[in-house]
C-alpha cells in the first residue's frame, strides 16, 4: 500500500460526511488537534478508562518514537495513523494505528497464530496494529472528539478495516484497548480477549507503613527485610522529574536500559534519540527512579505520570544486588504514588513477583479482526478457551492476595 497521506476514504451517514485518510506522520496532524482526541480537558477518569491524562497516547510520545526512528524504517513499525475528518477538514476521530511485519514489542502475543496460519499457507503479514508501540500500558485507542457528529465511532472502525484491505493486511489487533472500546469493537464483529497484568491500588493510604499494615505480618517483614537489603547502608535513591532530570540521568538510565534490553530480548527497541526527546517535550510526565552508590548511579527506572496512575516501563542496572529491582521498579513507585495521591501504579507486563509486593491481578482487553474467516474462526474458538483460563487464573491470584484478612490473628511478633 502507498504511505501517501492523500488517501482517503469515504464514511457517509445520514446525518454528515466523515473521510477517513491514513497519514505516515504525526507530523502531518496538528499536534493540538491529536491532543484534543486523546487527552481532552474535563475527561472523567471513567470516561477515559481510568486515566484521564495519558501520556502514551500524546502527540509528544508518539512523535518521540518517530522523530527518534525507534518506528519507522526497518522498526517494523510502519506508522499509517487512522484519522477521520469533517466535512469542514476537522479531526473528529483517530486512532494510533501501524502496518506491522512482525509481532515484536507488542506484549499481546499472536506468534502462534501466525504459524499456525502460515503453515496452513495463509500469509499473516502484514497485519494493522492498532497501539502504543513497545508500551503494555491501558489506554484509549479510539480516540473520538467529545462532540464528534453520530457516526464517528463506527466511522473510525470502518477505516481501520479499509486500511487493511489497502495494506492487504491479514488482521487488525486494538491492543491494550479500554474495556468499553473492546465491547464497541466486538459489537463490530472484532474478536475480544483477555489478559492479565498486576497493579498496586492506593486504598487512601497516608504513608508506607500504612501500606504495609494492610497485608499480613510476615509480607510486611518480608518487604522491610528486601527494602533494607537493596539500600544496606551505601545506597541512595534520587527520584527526578521536571527540569531536575539533566543529559547525564538520561545517559546514565540509557546504559541500564541497553543492558537489560541485550539481556531480555536480544535488541532494545528505544533508541539514544528517544529519551533526550521525550526529555525536551515531556519531562513534567516523567519520574525517574535512580539509585546511586558512592557517588554514582548503578540502576535506574523510568516512570511515566498520568493524572490517575504512574506507569512503570523500564528499568536497568549496572551492578547486581539483591533486591535492588524491587526497590527502585516497585517499592519506590508505591511510595511516590501514596505521597502524591495517585490511585494506582502499573508496573508492566507480566510478573507473578509483583503480587507478594502488594499488586493485584487485573484483567486486560484487547480486540481482533480477521480477513480471513477461517483463521477468525480458529482463533475465537482458542480466545473461548483462553478467557475460561485468565479468568481462572486472575481468581487463584486474588484468593492468594498478600493482604491481611484475620487482623486479630496478625499481630506483629
Amino acid at each position: 500500500m502507498s504511505s501517501d497521506h492523500s488517501r482517503s476514504s469515504d464514511h457517509s451517514t445520514s446525518s454528515t460526511r466523515l473521510t477517513a485518510r491514513f497519514i505516515p506522520s504525526l507530523e502531518q496532524i496538528d499536534a493540538a488537534a491529536w491532543d484534543a482526541l486523546a487527552n481532552p480537558p474535563g475527561l472523567t477518569a471513567e470516561e477515559a478508562g481510568g486515566e484521564r491524562h495519558n501520556p502514551f497516547i500524546s502527540s509528544a510520545f508518539l512523535l518521540a518514537l518517530e522523530r527518534s526512528k525507534s518506528v519507522g524504517g526497518r522498526s517494523g513499525w510502519t506508522p499509517l495513523y487512522t484519522i477521520l475528518e469533517d466535512a469542514e477538514g476537522r479531526l473528529v476521530a483517530a486512532a494510533p494505528s501501524y502496518v506491522k511485519m512482525h509481532s515484536m514489542g507488542e506484549y499481546v502475543f499472536d506468534f502462534g497464530w501466525a504459524q499456525a496460519y502460515e503453515n496452513a499457507g495463509g500469509r499473516y503479514y502484514p497485519k494493522v496494529q492498532v497501539a502504543v508501540p513497545f508500551t503494555p500500558a491501558t489506554g484509549r485507542r479510539l480516540l473520538i472528539a467529545r462532540d464528534a457528529p453520530e457516526g464517528a465511532l463506527p466511522g473510525l472502525i470502518h477505516a481501520l478495516r479499509a486500511l487493511r484491505q489497502a495494506a492487504e493486511a491479514s488482521s487488525i489487533h486494538v491492543t491494550f484497548a479500554t474495556e468499553g472500546e473492546v465491547g464497541a469493537l466486538a459489537a463490530e464483529g472484532f474478536a475480544p480477549r483477555a489478559g492479565e497484568q498486576f497493579h498496586f491500588f492506593n486504598e487512601g493510604y497516608q504513608n508506607f507503613d500504612d501500606f504495609l499494615a494492610a497485608l499480613s505480618s510476615r509480607k510486611r517483614k518480608t518487604i522491610k527485610r528486601e527494602r533494607r537489603d537493596a539500600l544496606g547502608d551505601d545506597v541512595s535513591i534520587d527520584l527526578l522529574t521536571g527540569a531536575d532530570i539533566q543529559p547525564a540521568h538520561w545517559e546514565k538510565f540509557y546504559a541500564f536500559y541497553m543492558d537489560t534490553g541485550a539481556r531480555k530480548w536480544g535488541r532494545p527497541y528505544l533508541t539514544r534519540d528517544f529519551f533526550d526527546r521525550i526529555g525536551e517535550t515531556m519531562a513534567d510526565r516523567i519520574l525517574l527512579v535512580m539509585a546511586r552508590r558512592e557517588g554514582h548511579y548503578i540502576a535506574g527506572a523510568i516512570n511515566f505520570l498520568g493524572d490517575d496512575a504512574i506507569y512503570g516501563r523500564n528499568w536497568g542496572a549496572l551492578e547486581e544486588r539483591p533486591f535492588l529491582h524491587f526497590e527502585v521498579c516497585y517499592y519506590q513507585a508505591i511510595e511516590y504514588a501514596i505521597r502524591h495521591g495517585y490511585k494506582r501504579v502499573e508496573a508492566g507486563a507480566q510478573g507473578e513477583h509483583k503480587l507478594a509486593r502488594g499488586y493485584r491481578p487485573v484483567p486486560t482487553h484487547s480486540a481482533h479482526d480477521f480477513a480471513d474467516p477461517r483463521l477468525r474462526t480458529a482463533i475465537v474458538e482458542f480466545l473461548s478457551r483462553e478467557k475460561v483460563a485468565v479468568d481462572e487464573s486472575i481468581a487463584d491470584y486474588e484468593a492468594s492476595l498478600p493482604f491481611r484478612r484475620d487482623e486479630a490473628g496478625d499481630a506483629e511478633s
